[in-house]
This record gives structure tokens, sequence and C-alpha cells, in this order.
């Protein structure tokens, strides 16, 4: 009998053993959970909802009642790690890219920002209820007309009125703003022309949401236009570490390697696809899996998934230690989203006319992996930070 390489739930193909490497065996426990939900719970709910380009609420309720922010079994210090989250956020993109991007908008974007950006007593005070999805948010840093040159160009006023802000201005793209109860929002100050961020109720005077409609990725995932007109908060709200670019730089360094593993989950996901494919399809009275055209494809998507494996479990590990640099997440971003971009294509690919119908996954994986090329720092935004730690010269304009 041919040996072949096999998948272990809940990481899939794995060949040079990344997971268990790096995680104990109580984290692979909590994730085979989290595994076994998506594949009973949410997998079933996927088509349709990208048909009809609504999250429904049964997708990510499950999920919730996981804790997987704070797991039951799982050491505080090992469930607040990179490297858990990092494969947290890998077996949920494994299964769907906007599965992972709903539920990194409260572990990841939302959260990191109150941790990172918020006082201590903020943060202390907050965290415990964004763990449980008590305290839902959003973060809402891109405009509509910023996006790559956001750090210069961020529009959206803060002044000083009293003890309150006037915020003015609109956001793009924020997705889960439906939802949120408060939407992290990113200002400049009238003070001192430095960015500063609030937190920002949804249904404040003055805030309005306008859904995103047509989009031929993430369509389960659900993004809006936000317009703040004289939005009026406490000084309170605003989150007491955010006073300049840099401080909001620091917040985008660690949710980039958040990116990367979704990008990594997603060829997961779309070599999962695939394999099931070929191994059933017939053409030629043979399942196509064994012609030598397929397997090449497959091969590389392989070769692929592994090499990023590396590169986000290193991520990971850096961050963990504390000496995590821009362009080591940058790197770690741009070079994980192009492999999957082509990996998905791949997947794509081998199911031949079949790749483009929801019924076998790959259309799924084919269209996300365009946003998450494009989302948390274009391709080429990400290679200008690669290149100026490279060369210590910035070609930023």
């Amino acid at each position: 009998m041919v040996p072949t390489l096999t998948t272990a739930a809940p990481f899939g193909f794995d060949p040079l053993g990344y997971a268990p490497a790096h995680l104990s065996a109580a984290a692979r426990a909590v994730l085979t959970r989290l595994d076994d939900t998506l594949r009973a719970d949410v997998a079933p709910l996927l088509a349709e909802a990208w048909e009809r380009a609504t999250l429904p609420p049964a997708a990510l309720d499950p999920l919730i009642d996981l804790a997987l922010m704070s797991p039951a079994g799982l050491e505080a210090a090992e469930a607040s790690s990179s490297m858990f989250s990092g494969y947290r956020t890998f077996v949920l993109a494994r299964t769907d890219v906007s599965i992972a991007t709903a539920y990194n908008a409260q572990s990841g974007l939302f959260r990191t920002a109150v941790r990172r950006g918020g006082t201590r007593q903020q943060a202390d005070a907050l965290d415990p209820d964004i763990r449980s999805f008590a305290l839902r948010g959003a973060f809402a840093l891109t405009e509509p007309d910023h996006g790559s040159d956001i750090a210069g160009g961020l529009a959206t006023r803060a002044r000083r009125d009293g003890d309150d802000w006037v915020i003015d201005g609109a956001k793009r793209w924020i997705g889960g703003a439906d939802t949120a109860h408060v939407l992290v929002v990113f200002a400049r100050s009238d003070r001192d022309g430095e960015i500063t961020a609030f937190l920002v109720p949804r249904e404040a005077p003055g805030v309005r949401l306008v859904r995103i409609e047509g989009k031929t990725s993430l369509r389960t995932m659900q993004n809006f236009d936000v317009h703040l007109d004289g939005v009026r908060v406490p000084e309170a709200s605003r989150l007491g570490r955010v006073a300049s670019w840099r401080d909001v730089a620091e917040i985008l360094r660690a949710l980039r390697s958040d990116v990367a593993w979704i990008a990594t989950g997603l060829q997961a996901g779309a070599l999962d696809a695939a394999v099931a494919y070929v191994r059933e399809r017939e053409q030629f009275g043979r399942p196509i899996g064994g012609f030598q055209l397929v397997q090449e494809k497959l091969a590389r998507m392989l070769g692929n998934l592994t090499a990023s494996l590396g590169i986000v479990t290193r991520l990971s590990a850096l961050q963990d230690d504390g000496t995590l640099r821009d362009e080591d997440s940058a790197l770690a971003k741009m070079q994980t989203a192009r492999l999957a971009r082509e990996s998905a294509a791949l997947g794509r690919e081998v199911q031949g006319g079949n790749g483009i119908l929801l019924t076998h996954d790959a259309a799924r994986f084919f269209a996300d992996a365009e946003a998450v090329y494009s989302y948390e720092g274009t391709h080429e935004m990400t290679s200008l930070i690669v290149g100026r730690g490279i060369t210590g010269v910035s070609a930023f304009v």
C-alpha cells in the first residue's frame, strides 16, 4: 500500500509537525473542540450565508460559547499567547475566512486596541467583557479617501469641548460595526494634530452606519461605512495610550500577525477542499487525484502551506518574546497572503468548472484570498516596510 500524508485534526496537513511542537496537549484539546464545533455547527451554514451575504448569529454564537479567549483547562499564559491565538485563528480560517475575520474583529482588532491603546485601568476594566463578548467592538481606522496613506492622511477630526470630545468624519470597511456596542474610532486631535482613539457607542447621536453592498470577497462578513457627525464622547472614552501614529503602528504590528495566520489557515482549508475533491472526482475512468498534473498542483499547495506555517509560528514566538519588529510582521503578512492567493487559485483550478460552486468550498477560499491579500496592509505597503528594514532607507512618499 502506498503511504500517504495524512491530516491531523484540527490542523490538517502539517508534515513537519509545527502544531505539536508549539502547543501543549491542553491547547490542542481546546482547538480540537473548536474544530468539532466548526464542522458540526458552522460549516453547514456557510454556503447559504455566502449566497445571502449575511452572517447569521448561529454561525458565531457557538464559538462565543467556547470562551476561546480564556478557555477552561488552559494555563492563562498560554491562553494569552500569540502562539495559541495564532493557531486559534488558523483553525477558524481553515473552515472559513469570513468566520475567522468576524471572530478576530473582537478577539484581535477590538481587544488589541483596548489592551495596547488603553490605560491599564481601561484594559483591566474592559477586558473581561471583551473576552466574553458582553462588550462587542469594531475597529474604525480606514477612511473613504485614506487607506494605505492613513498615517498622514487620516481626516476624521476630534476637538475638545469642555469635558467632552466632538468627532466629525467618516470611516470605511468597518467590519462588524452593526453588532458592536462601541466603535474604536481613530481621529486627529485639534490640540496637537496627532492621532488618538475613542470608544464611541454605536448608537450615539451622530453615528450612522451604511452597509457596503456588492462584495465578491468575505461576503459573510459584514462591512460598513460609518459617518460621524458631531458625535460627542467624554474624555473617559478616549484610549489613554494612543497619542500619535507611533502608538497606532504598535497596534497594527500585532494585528498583522493575525492576518498572516488567517492567510495560512486559508491555505489549509483550500488544500483540504482540493484533496477531498480529487479523491472523489473521476475522469477517464479513474480519480483525478492520480493524475500527474493534479498532484503537482497539490504538492505546490502543501509547500506553500508548510512554508507559511514556518513563518507564522516563528512570528508568534517573536511576539511572545517581545522582540517582534515592524518588518517581521510585514514580511509575514506579505508572504503568507501572496502564497494564499496562489494556493487558492490552484485549489480552484484542480476542481475545474466545479471550482466556482460553493458546494465544493474552493470558490470561497479563492474569493476570500483576494481580500486577505489587501486588508491590514496591502502587498505594496508591507513590501515597503520590509524594504525599509533591508536597506535602512524609507521609500514611503
